[in-house]
């Protein structure tokens, strides 16, 4: 996870320039205040809320299970007969997981949207994560860890609002970087031994980030609980520009995002295609770690007992598709890693991850990492021998739009669009609070 202190150069970013944060500049990795850690406490919304939109529907839209689903090529069926995560515990800090048959061992962890469980979805987007982590197998499909243990934790959500929000203004939504603290807490407390974060704060460089709380929560859930924490790298946005796509410093970031930037106690997650290649809309920076399979996916359906490869609620059907799936993809491989090898801690099975990735072939970069996560290397322990990234230039062009992977608001003085889900920040510099939905987005 250490990187040289410079970057070696700046590709070109061309046809992305839409996508750039207003300036680009030196910016230092955050520092852990322990001092800052949340107090233990129930889950439960900072302040009293209200649903102001109905929860999402998927309009009875099937998926063709397996073959060509993003799961496909990970070599599950040589991972299986060694483990399917028997004995790991899972975090999905989200939108909430709603119950399926497909997820017999999920277990409420808490709601800091309203009251709760966190057994319930609103907006899709968790039941989405936590079907890749964990789905049971049936007809082709299935989780990746399907013997683990699912915890599922409510941090944000679009369909609510603050009740003392008036109808129709800017907010229309809830959870930020506070309650993310307060639930990899949570999460770490109730024993995970996996927290997945498919959820991304984000800033342009320079502009300070107030998450010191969510610092101090990852620090304690590695270095105290023992939990290995796999978080979304965001996708690329109106508000979060692309990062230089190469070199492998912090003097020259157009746009800083959490909770990947707490680089040391992170495994970042980038998306790549199909074919290896990155995602168009994968964020750039130097505390990538990893990149796993982020597009055709294929999940559970929220609002029902089957599956779905187009997002739910997104009116005209669209691919299900950003780094917030790309996350469990690493989470589920995690999870079969620790059950393997339970001797290994947290640190070691982050180090694991990262040396038996599949590496581009000049190495590391910021918007693949280390390289493209191999599950059948990580749980036996082997090294690859090939690599997975093509030899196509590392250039992300600007899509047409940023995956609509579901929204979710949170409390924002300045926030981008993430290829996770969302959340709010406040900028270190004073600032007008306001709380919207702009900006704000699931990855």
């Amino acid at each position: 996870m250490n990187r040289p202190a410079r970057l070696s150069a700046v590709a070109a970013l061309a046809a992305a320039a839409l996508w750039l944060a207003p300036a680009a500049g030196a910016v230092s990795p955050p520092v852990v205040d322990p001092a800052r850690l949340p107090g233990p406490a129930t889950p439960a919304p900072p302040w009293p809320t209200v649903r102001h939109e109905p929860c999402v529907a998927t309009g009875g839209l099937p998926a063709a299970a397996a073959p060509g689903t993003q799961l496909a090529d990970l070599g599950l069926d040589r991972v299986w007969p060694l483990t399917r995560g028997a004995g790991q515990t899972v975090a999905i800090i989200d939108t909430g997981v709603a119950r399926h048959r497909l997820l017999p061992r999920l277990i409420g962890g808490g709601d800091y949207v309203t009251t709760g469980d966190g057994t319930a979805d609103c907006d899709g987007h968790g039941t989405l994560v936590a079907g890749i982590v964990g789905a049971a197998p049936e007809d082709g499909f299935g989780g990746i860890a399907p013997e683990a243990t699912l915890i599922a934790i409510r941090q944000s959500s679009v369909r609510f609002r603050a009740a003392d929000a008036a109808r129709g203004t800017p907010m229309s939504g809830v959870g930020d970087v506070e309650t993310l603290a307060r639930a990899v807490r949570t999460a770490a407390d109730m024993g995970a031994t996996v927290i997945n974060i498919s959820t991304v704060a984000c800033l342009p460089a320079g502009d300070g980030m107030d998450d010191a709380a969510l610092g101090a929560a990852l620090a304690y859930a590695v270095d105290v609980k023992n939990a290995v924490v796999v978080a979304a790298a965001g996708n690329v946005g109106p508000r979060c520009g692309q990062n230089p796509l190469s070199g492998a410093g912090w003097d020259e970031l157009a746009t800083v995002t959490s909770p990947g930037w707490y680089d040391d106690h992170v495994l970042t997650v980038g998306s790549v295609a199909p074919d290896g290649s990155p995602s168009a809309f994968t964020l750039a920076g130097p505390w990538v770690d990893v990149a796993a399979p982020g597009e055709g996916v294929v999940s559970l359906d929220p609002g029902g007992e089957g599956l779905i490869d187009t997002l739910p609620g997104s009116g005209e059907p669209a691919p299900i598709a950003g780094t917030s799936y790309a996350a469990p993809v690493v989470a589920g491989i995690v999870a079969l890693v620790r059950a393997r090898r339970p001797e290994l801690t947290a640190r070691q099975v982050m180090r694991l991850i990262e040396d038996t990735a599949r590496r581009p072939p000049s190495g590391w970069n910021p918007v693949v990492g280390h390289g493209i996560v191999d599950a059948v290397h990580a749980v036996t322990g082997g090294r690859p021998d090939t690599p997975a990234v093509t030899a196509a230039p590392l250039v992300v062009a600007a899509p047409a739009a940023p995956p609509r992977d579901g929204r979710t608001a949170l409390r924002i003085a300045a926030v981008c669009v993430g290829a996770a889900l969302v959340v709010a920040v406040t900028a270190r510099r004073p600032v007008a609070s306001r709380r919207g939905r702009d900006g704000v987005a699931l990855d």
